[in-house]
C-alpha cells in the first residue's frame, strides 16, 4: 500500500507540470512540406515562469501556439529558441506560478535504470509508459542530426513527441523525441543537459534561432560504408545543386564519408556560404557537385 500511495502520490506531482501544444505553421513555411502546417506535441513545464521545454519540430516555424494545461486552461505560447544542434525547443507562456518539475543530467542515469515517460494526448489528458533505460550513447538520424548522448528507453513514447522522461523521484532526464520502431520497441530523449548547458543561449534575448550551423538539406541512409541520398529539402543547398536521391555520397572536400555522423559533424565545422565539394557516385560514374553550404538556421527561420 505504501509503494501505491507513493505512485499516485508521485503522479499527482508530475501530471500537472506535462502540456498539450497545438501549433500553427504558415504553408509556406519551409517545414510545413514536411512537417504540416497543424502540429501537436507534449511538454514540459520546466520553470513556475511559464517555461516549457519541448521538442524543435513541434514549434519550428509556428505563426501561432496554443498551449493547454491539465485542468484545460489555454494559453498563448510564443517560442523563445529553437536549437537544431539538440533538436529542442523553448516556449513561454504568460503564466506564473506554474507547477514546475527539476531537471537532472543522464549523467545520473545507467542503463537499467526504470524510468517512465509522460505524453499528452490531447483534451487535457495524458498517458504514462514505464520501461527501463536501455542504452546512453551517440545516436545519429536520416536528417541532418547527430547527437553524442541521447537516451533509448523500452518504453514507448504514449502519446505526442516533446514530453518528459523521468526517473522514478519524477526528475525530468530528458525530452522524449522519437519512437524507434524501425529498430524494435524503444523511444529516444534528448537528455536534459542539452538544455542545462545551454541555458543561457536558450534565455537570451533575440531571435528565436540559436547560431548558425552548417548543412546540406538531405535525408540518407547509411550503406556499405558510405551514405545514400534519400531525398532532397526542396530549395536547400543540395536541392539547389541537383543532388538527387540515389546518390552516394563517397565524401567531402579530402574527406572520405564512411557514415552520416562523420558527413553531419564535418558539415558542422564549416561555416554557412562556403562552397563544399561533395563526392558521390551516381549513374555508374564518380563525379564532384560543388554545394553552398547553406544555414539551416536562417533557412527555418
Amino acid at each position: 500500500m505504501r509503494a501505491v500511495n507513493a505512485s499516485v502520490h508521485l503522479l499527482g506531482r508530475v501530471l500537472p507540470a506535462t502540456v498539450h501544444i497545438k501549433s500553427q505553421i504558415p504553408a509556406d513555411h519551409p517545414s510545413a512540406r514536411i512537417l504540416g502546417t497543424e502540429r501537436m506535441g507534449s511538454g514540459t513545464v520546466i520553470d513556475t515562469n511559464g517555461l516549457i521545454l519541448t521538442v524543435n519540430y513541434v514549434v519550428l516555424g509556428a505563426s501561432e501556439i496554443t498551449v493547454t494545461l491539465l485542468d484545460q486552461q489555454e494559453y498563448a505560447g510564443t517560442v523563445v529558441k529553437h536549437d537544431f544542434r539538440s533538436g529542442l525547443g523553448l516556449v513561454r507562456i504568460g503564466e506564473t506560478g506554474l507547477p514546475a518539475l527539476p531537471m537532472r543530467r543522464s549523467t545520473e542515469a545507467h542503463v537499467g535504470d526504470d524510468i517512465f515517460i509522460l505524453a499528452s494526448i490531447g483534451g487535457g489528458q495524458a498517458r504514462l509508459s514505464t520501461g527501463n533505460i536501455s542504452y546512453i550513447g551517440p545516436f545519429d538520424a536520416n536528417w541532418e542530426y547527430v547527437i553524442d548522448r541521447g537516451i533509448m528507453t523500452t518504453a514507448m513514447n504514449p502519446g505526442l513527441g516533446g514530453g518528459p522522461l523521468l526517473n522514478s523521484l519524477g526528475h525530468v532526464l530528458g525530452v522524449v523525441s522519437l519512437n524507434l520502431n524501425e529498430i524494435g520497441k524503444f523511444s529516444l530523449a534528448i537528455p536534459s543537459e542539452y538544455y542545462l548547458d545551454a541555458k543561457d543561449a536558450f534565455l537570451a534575448a533575440g531571435a528565436p534561432g540559436m547560431g548558425t550551423r552548417a548543412w546540406l538539406g538531405v535525408f540518407c541512409y547509411a550503406m556499405n560504408d558510405h551514405v545514400v541520398v534519400a531525398g532532397v529539402l526542396p530549395g536547400g543547398p543540395g536541392d539547389l545543386a541537383g543532388l538527387k536521391a540515389g546518390d552516394v555520397i563517397l565524401g567531402v572536400d579530402d574527406r572520405d564519408v564512411a557514415d552520416r555522423a562523420t558527413l553531419y559533424r564535418y558539415m558542422w565545422t564549416r561555416q554557412p556560404g562556403e562552397p563544399v565539394a561533395v563526392r558521390i557516385f551516381r549513374g555508374n560514374q564518380a563525379r564532384t557537385v560543388t554545394i553552398a553550404a547553406g544555414d539551416v538556421v536562417a533557412f527555418f527561420a
